[in-house]
């Protein structure tokens, strides 16, 4: 479910999202079968904290206290003192968030590199720039690995499983926020890059095909939201209705089995809550 992309600096590695603590011994195998190893890293790229991209940091820095850790400072204190956050994640994933996460461990202060957006970094040899991209999260930015183009997107630009026809906005609570988002769209097709990659999932997205998709679906998936707050029965029989309806177009579009695997990861009961608290922001009672 995460990709974790590896860039060479020329004065160590960068990791964009490590991803969660549970599969860091995937990471660290790969690294070593490139022949290199975490002593080899010397930067953490973070998008945003939620546990998938990011609940492996603390495990990484205790292993190598040397990292160099880059967050928005929104997120960064949560780092420090990751309580408020698992708290918020228990909620969602209960009995769980030990199998799914692992150890979520604390960052030391020392370690993290507070962002705004806007920034320019010099990472060894390379250029990075940084975009504040909210709507996911408050939390949320965006990377442009300026020699090769490419912006690294976290959850801004969606989900894709890689190559299919099918893309979706990650809409979870608490911090959705339409207009934010729009806004992130249209602040990464400024950077002109040459390809998106996505956190979920890879590299090779076309930027202004996919930038497009994904804000229809934010509009489509929003209003179908909205509507649904008028509908009668609960939460709970509206959320089931939205992950069916979710379901038969993904089953039009992807493979019996690649459906199945984005019914079960994609966490869509989640993604209806999500915008039905931000509707629920706005709209009169």
């Amino acid at each position: 479910m995460i990709a974790a992309a590896v860039l060479d600096t020329g004065a160590g590695l960068a990791i964009v999202d490590p991803g969660p603590e549970s599969t860091l011994a995937n990471l660290l195998a790969e690294l070593k079968a490139s022949g290199r190893t975490l002593s080899d890293v010397r930067y953490l790229l973070l998008t945003h904290i939620h546990l998938d991209h990011a609940g492996a940091t603390g495990a990484m820095v205790r292993r190598h206290p040397d990292l160099e850790v880059y967050v928005h400072q929104r997120g960064a204190a949560h780092l420090a003192d990751p309580s408020k956050l698992l708290a918020s994640a228990e909620r969602l994933y209960g009995a769980d968030m030990r199998r799914l996460w692992g150890e979520v461990v604390p960052v030391p202060a020392a370690n993290l590199r507070p962002l705004q957006g806007g920034e320019r970094l010099a990472l060894g040899q390379v250029a990075v720039e940084i975009a504040y991209t909210p709507g996911h999260a408050l939390h949320h930015v965006s990377y442009l690995h300026t020699p090769t183009g490419t912006a690294f997107v976290g959850d801004t630009a969606g989900i894709r499983i890689s190559g299919r026809d099918y893309l979706f906005p990650p809409t979870p609570p608490p911090d959705i926020d339409l207009e934010s988002w729009r806004a992130s769209l249209d602040r990464i097709a400024e950077w002109r890059a040459e390809r998106l990659f996505l956190t979920h999932f890879g590299a090779g997205a076309t930027v202004e095909p996919h930038l497009a998709e994904m804000r229809e679906r934010l509009v489509e998936w929003s209003e179908r939201v909205r509507a649904s707050l008028s509908e009668p029965g609960d939460d709970a029989s509206r959320a089931a209705a939205f992950v069916q309806r979710v379901g038969e177009e993904v089953r039009r579009r992807l493979s019996a089995e690649e459906a199945l695997r984005f019914e079960q990861g994609a966490g869509l009961t989640f993604c209806w809550y999500g915008l039905a608290r931000y509707w629920r922001k706005r709209l009169p009672r």
